[in-house]
């Protein structure tokens, strides 16, 4: 699991984000605060912008 976001013009796909915070929510039980809580907050976020972007290249 990547602890650190891609660089800039390297987005990931929704599918590779989708699975990296499935594995966070796993991995803490789906208890999430402190750092475990920031991490998956930008996940969350990151995995936003790719289905936007997703649906975008879609369309």
């Amino acid at each position: 699991m990547s602890s650190t976001p891609p660089p800039s013009g390297a987005a990931r796909s929704a599918a590779v984000v989708q699975a990296e915070i499935h594995a966070l929510l796993q991995s803490t039980g789906g208890w999430l605060w402190g750092p475990t809580r920031d991490r998956y907050e930008q996940l969350r976020d990151e995995w936003i912008a790719a289905v936007r972007e997703e649906i975008t290249t879609a369309a």
